[in-house]
């Protein structure tokens, strides 16, 4: 298990009851979590500034407490994000992937080359911010053209605008397989692929029917000696077992791993799970 340890400006104060009670900096959310299955108090007793509510007919919606502002700032180390209240419980941020940013700014600093990096279903754009901080150059492709405006705000916030990143709205699979056409090819692949989706022009993604043809293609734009590849799920049926076939079977000669990523529990002894991720190197 990969455990985030270095934020400041985040932490999970309770969870119980498939609900948990976080502080983002200075503001305390209440929000779903189905994985928090076990009982450890009523958590809606405990002080926030909001709570998202589920509606039985799907989605839900915030109520604020105390008055919020519709867009505020954490740090990680020297990394900026922009976090805001979403439809759909969400806030912009999965905290978790601190240890993944960690690991990724490590392999850049230590590489002897300039690292091109392409970062798929690249969301608001952590992954992004994290390596152009450690110098690499960095596509960014997102499907939504929404998210993809957060992740600028995100690296504009970081003080990285003048790196070199390029963000596309585009479905993963077809700009991959137009990299493979034009022969482009990368040191370090991420991506987040969500078990459902839909690509740019309405293409629809499942993850049981499309991750293993993704990672086959996405060989095919690695450099022989490319510094990593990370995947990472949320998908709930996806096991550790499963990500570390679906790796062998497409990168039969590197070193693969795979582990759970969680976060600490405030004064317990309790990790909250939050997906599972896979390392491809060389070394």
């Amino acid at each position: 298990m990969k455990v985030s340890y270095s934020w400041e400006d985040y932490k999970i104060i309770k969870a119980s009851n498939g609900l948990k009670l976080e502080k983002w900096k200075d503001i305390t959310l209440l929000r779903p979590d189905p994985i928090v299955i076990w009982n450890n108090g009523n958590l809606k007793n405990e002080k926030y500034d909001a709570i998202y509510h589920r509606s039985s007919s799907g989605g839900g919606y915030w109520e604020n407490i105390n008055n919020i502002p519709s867009l505020w700032q954490v740090k990680y180390k020297n990394l900026t994000f922009n976090i805001k209240q979403m439809g759909f419980k969400h806030t912009g941020l999965f905290p978790e992937q601190a240890v993944n940013w960690d690991r990724m700014i490590d392999k850049i600093k230590n590489s002897q080359k300039e690292i091109k990096v392409l970062n798929l279903f690249a969301y608001t754009g952590g992954a992004t911010v994290a390596c152009l901080s450690a110098g690499a150059s960095v596509t960014h492709v997102d499907s939504s053209k929404g998210m993809n405006e957060w992740a600028k705000e995100n690296v504009k916030s970081s003080g990285l605008e003048n790196k070199s990143v390029r963000f596309l709205v585009d479905d993963v699979v077809k700009f991959v397989e137009r990299e493979i056409r034009r022969n482009n090819k990368y040191d370090a692949i991420i991506m987040d692929p969500p078990s459902y989706g839909r690509g740019s022009n309405k293409e629809v993604w499942s993850i049981e029917k499309d991750l293993d043809n993704l990672l086959s293609l996405s060989t095919k734009i690695l450099n022989d000696d490319f510094l990593f590849v990370c995947v990472n799920t949320y998908t709930t049926n996806l096991s550790l077992l499963t990500l570390e076939n679906l790796l062998k079977v497409h990168f039969k000669s590197s070193k693969i791993e795979v582990d759970e990523i969680a976060l600490p529990i405030e004064n317990t002894s309790l990790f909250l799970p939050c997906g599972i991720t896979g390392w491809i190197t060389n070394d």
